[in-house]
């Protein structure tokens, strides 16, 4: 009997963090060959695994046992070293190879990197994601994409393995640019709202009261509601950010903006939030319990936090 997969795309997924380990799940739950490439938490590589992925030992492998290459990594930095590294995706791009990089990334990197795919034959789509974890794990992710029309297509039916939103955005970094900006306007407006949850909490008054009266006015937002399930419930899963990725995002945007005459004061501002919060040591935690980490700072409290993680 012939194996109905067989003339599929052969995929590779390299970064298996929040997102990438629901959206590769999601890859082989459609019935796509993957392989895999993780770093140094095993628990979504043995997960992966056990349902029937194959581990590449490096990205030319992965490369090379792959005609679709994800990346969702966690920046510009890792997905270049990927590339271009020893071992690297590039020794093994060829004509019909497709490489599409799901990390918030810097727009000129990708299109850097989109050259010397080009320069082998390869091909190259930027693809970030949007919504959150969960919307991983159940396959409901968004995603943007940029690159040529043709190459969109053809790997459009893996994408929808993962992402019941895809919007096609022009041009290959035009993806990366469209969540650059996305990102600047979530994170600054959480930046605004994790002071003024934090005010709240030095004032002592009653949060339950608070969130009553935001959730009527003009100050309600979707970034206000995920950060008052920390503050009100000590539950930080609704927005599984790290702080680092919201100095990294910020960074990228500022960049852009900058590289073309654009006013950056707000984004300075939230970047140097949470910035502050990195060199506090909470690099690792998620980004809702930053109200908390800044009312601690004010008055020297010891409000609880979640467990440093790995």
């Amino acid at each position: 009997m012939t194996d109905p997969n067989v003339d599929r795309p052969r995929i590779g997924y390299m970064g298996l963090g929040y997102m990438g380990h629901g959206a590769a799940k999601n890859i082989l739950a459609k019935g796509y060959r993957l392989s895999i490439l993780g770093n140094r938490n095993r628990t979504p590589v043995d997960d992966l695994l056990a349902r029937g992925a194959r581990e590449a030992r490096d990205p030319a492998d992965l490369a090379r046992q792959s005609d679709v290459v994800f990346l969702c990594l966690p920046s510009s930095v890792e997905v270049e070293a990927a590339v271009f590294g020893p071992s690297g995706i590039l020794s093994e791009a060829r004509p019909g190879l497709v490489l599409v990089d799901s990390t918030t990334a810097d727009p000129a990197s990708t299109r850097r990197i989109g050259a010397a795919m080009m320069d082998k034959g390869a091909s190259m789509l930027d693809a970030p994601l949007g919504r959150t974890p969960r919307e991983a794990e159940s396959g409901t992710l968004s995603t943007f994409v940029g690159g040529e029309p043709d190459v969109i297509a053809r790997v459009r039916p893996v994408i929808e393995a993962f992402a019941s939103t895809v919007v096609a955005t022009g041009g290959l970094g035009s993806g990366h640019t469209m969540k650059l900006l996305n990102n600047f306007l979530a994170i600054a407006t959480s930046a605004v709202v994790g002071e003024g949850l934090a005010t709240a909490l030095r004032l002592g008054i009653d949060m339950q009261v608070f969130k009553q009266v935001v959730d009527t006015g003009g100050g309600n937002s979707v970034m206000f509601q995920r950060y008052a399930h920390w503050v009100l419930h000590a539950d930080d899963s609704h927005f599984q950010a790290q702080m680092s990725i919201a100095t990294k995002d910020l960074k990228y945007y500022r960049k852009i903006a900058e590289e073309n005459d654009c006013p950056t004061t707000l984004s300075d501002a939230a970047s140097q939030l949470y910035n502050l919060a990195n060199l506090l040591g909470h690099s690792r935690q998620f980004m809702p319990v930053l109200p908390t980490i800044l009312a601690n700072l004010s008055d020297g409290g010891a409000r609880p936090l979640p467990a440093e993680r790995a």
